[in-house]
C-alpha cells in the first residue's frame, strides 16, 4: 500500500493573507530537567491543509462536527490543471472523475483557482468535496461567491493540500478534520492512499 501524505507542516504552513500564523511554545522541557517534554500552540482553523465548513461563510451552516466523516473519506479523483477552472473544465474534471468511479471527491492539482461558474457545475453534480493546492478555493481576492455556491450544496472544502507529483487518477482519500464544536473549518491531516 502507498500512502501519500498532502498536508503542510502545521507551524510552517501557508498562511490565508490577515490571518495569523501558527504559533508554538514548548512549556515543559527535559533539556531543562523536568521529567517530560510539552508543547502547547494556537493556529488559525484555516492554516495550512483545512478543510472549510458551511458555516465558515453561511450564518445557519453546519459546523465542523455536524459534518458527517463520509464526506472527508473515500475515493476521490485528482485532476491536474493549471489557472482557471472554468464551467466546462468542471465538466470535462466531472466526466474523468465519473469514469474513473471517483466523482463524490475531487481534489484539483497545480495552481488552480476555481471560478463561479465551475463552482456552479461542481455544486449540481454529486460532488460531497473540492480541494486545491491554494489556501483558498474561489479566487484569492474575492472567494466568498464561490465558496457560497459550494458551501450552500454542503461541499466541503479540502484547502492547502499538496499534491506535487501527484499523478492524476483515482485515489483513496482519508482528510477528516480535528472535531471543533462550533467551528467554521479545521485543520486536517489529509492523504492519499493509490489504488
Amino acid at each position: 500500500m502507498n500512502i501519500i501524505d498532502i498536508s503542510q507542516e502545521v507551524l510552517s504552513c501557508k498562511v490565508f493573507p490577515g490571518d495569523d500564523s501558527p504559533r508554538a511554545e514548548r512549556v515543559k522541557s527535559m533539556e531543562q530537567g523536568e521529567l517530560y517534554n510539552l508543547s502547547v500552540f494556537s493556529m488559525c482553523a484555516h492554516n495550512g491543509t483545512h478543510i472549510d465548513a458551511p458555516f465558515h461563510f453561511l450564518k445557519d451552516g453546519k459546523t465542523v462536527e455536524r459534518i458527517p466523516l463520509t464526506a472527508f473519506v473515500g475515493d476521490c479523483f485528482v485532476a491536474r490543471h493549471e489557472g482557471d477552472v472554468t464551467a466546462e473544465d468542471a465538466r470535462e474534471i466531472m466526466s474523468k472523475a465519473e469514469n474513473a468511479g471517483a466523482n463524490e471527491r475531487i481534489l484539483i492539482a497545480g495552481a488552480a483557482t476555481v471560478t463561479l461558474g465551475a463552482a456552479e457545475v461542481f455544486a449540481e453534480s454529486a460532488v460531497r468535496l473540492i480541494g486545491n493546492e491554494s489556501q483558498t478555493v474561489g479566487p484569492q481576492n474575492a472567494p466568498m461567491a464561490v465558496h457560497k455556491v459550494l458551501l450552500a450544496k454542503e461541499i466541503v472544502l479540502l484547502e492547502g493540500v499538496v499534491l506535487n507529483g501527484v499523478a492524476e487518477g483515482a485515489y483513496f482519500l482519508s482528510a477528516a478534520p480535528l472535531n471543533f464544536a462550533g467551528f467554521d473549518g479545521a485543520p486536517c491531516r489529509a492523504y492519499l492512499i493509490e489504488k
